[in-house]
């Protein structure tokens, strides 16, 4: 069967000082970023167990990965430097063995240890941007059908959310391929079925209804393959909160999902996302803030941002809602969600100049929005939390 996700090998780190105390910072260190990394649905991380047979040996990374069975390696070292460590890490793939990321930093051992400097959360972001940014450019310098899946799915998933048309519309060409491929693996599923509940809040759909349509569709074969799969899940419940409002569907879904895998960190972002639509702002603010712990590494932050930013704002924290959606727009800015979540924020502080030129921007990306289309068919039409956005898009200049 082919294999839908990359796998990594984390070797425990070489301390170059004397003294057990030292050893022991590496076993530690390596176990916090197998740990953090293993929280990523898109990376399949070795178990400690596996990669400790190679504690304190100079062994090569084709040795490695042989043994492991790991398309990557991070290895690293470690020396005292005062009261401080300076610690030395490099990611190697093993396709080719090269090296596809290094770094160095220096930290406090007690504050590594205790995860207070965020060290563990930096190297893990790091790691997985690099796997990510490798495994697109693969799958874009070959013939889609020669690709490796899991090299297909990473891809996919990379350029569905940059959300330029072009790279979209690669993103579903991948995940065709994908599902002709392994027509009965839930993952390839779950993913086109995002893809179409994607185009449809972009606005590049020319049919609303069909590409509802065929996100349920995807949903169900994914769930048909695999009734325990928790990406299904949670974007069967998207597509019933997004697309046909049906809220007491999509919690029961997302609840599913959650029950399946607590630590599923979309679950919690979009069950968020539903309660902030729902008027109930407290609980989705802590939904949403859940998520975003759960997820330091994912390659598609600013899609979490944005509807932090969304959860925000139905709890009236518009300085937070304006912080989350500018921290969204450096990491993307065609997603046209995020505009108007910072337009609604900045209008709803009095700040009606930034306000408009939010719209003006938003305009660009979505030339069709009106304030009527909004209302009919954006999720918190039915609640207080639409009129009140509805009426400050208005203020902020997108057409009745």
């Amino acid at each position: 069967m082919p294999k839908l996700r990359a796998t990594v090998a984390v070797v425990p780190f070489t301390g170059l000082d004397d003294g057990p105390e030292h050893r022991v910072i590496g076993e530690v260190l390596a176990d916090e970023v197998i740990s953090a990394l293993s929280r990523s649905s898109e990376l399949n991380v070795i178990s400690r167990l596996s990669t400790s047979v190679f504690r304190g040996r100079d062994s090569s990374v084709e040795e490695i990965s042989s043994y492991l069975t790991a398309n990557y390696v991070l290895s690293g070292s470690y020396r005292k430097a005062g009261s401080k460590l300076r610690v030395n890490l490099e990611l190697a793939s093993s396709s080719n063995l090269t090296i596809v990321w290094s770094d160095s930093f220096v930290c406090s051992a007690t504050a590594l240890i205790s995860g207070k400097d965020g060290a563990v959360a930096g190297i893990v972001t790091a790691v997985s941007l690099a796997i990510m940014a490798r495994e697109l450019e693969r799958a874009q310098s070959q013939s889609l059908p020669t690709v490796e899946s899991y090299t297909l799915l990473m891809g996919a998933i990379a350029l569905m959310h940059r959300l330029s048309v072009q790279d979209f519309d690669r993103s579903r060409q991948m995940l065709q391929v994908l599902t002709e491929r392994m027509p009965r693996q839930a993952v390839p599923w779950a993913w086109m079925a995002k893809w179409h509940i994607l185009r449809v809040q972009q606005g590049w759909t020319d049919d609303w209804s069909a590409d509802t349509q065929l996100a349920l569709d995807c949903g169900r074969r994914a769930l048909s393959a695999d009734p325990r799969c928790s990406l299904a899940l949670v974007v069967m419940g998207f597509a019933h909160t997004n697309l046909l409002k049906q809220f007491d569907v999509a919690q029961e879904q997302y609840d599913l999902a959650l029950r399946v895998n607590p630590n599923d960190a979309m679950a919690w972002l979009l069950k968020g996302t539903l309660l902030a639509f729902k008027d109930a702002g407290k609980s989705a603010v802590e939904h949403t803030e859940h998520a975003l712990k759960l997820s330091p590494l994912d390659p598609h932050r600013y899609f979490y941002d944005s509807l932090a930013a969304t959860a925000a704002l139905s709890a009236g924290q518009y300085k937070r809602a304006i912080d989350l959606a500018n921290r969204s727009l450096r990491a993307n800015r065609t997603h046209t969600s995020t505009f108007r979540a910072l337009a609604i924020a900045q209008w709803q502080l009095g700040l009606q100049q930034e306000a408009r030129r939010t719209v003006t921007e938003l305009m660009k990306l979505e030339p069709g929005l009106t304030v009527a289309k909004y209302r009919e068919r954006h999720p918190s039409g039915g609640y207080e939390t639409g009129r009140i956005w509805s009426s400050a898009l208005q203020g902020a200049g997108v057409p009745n």
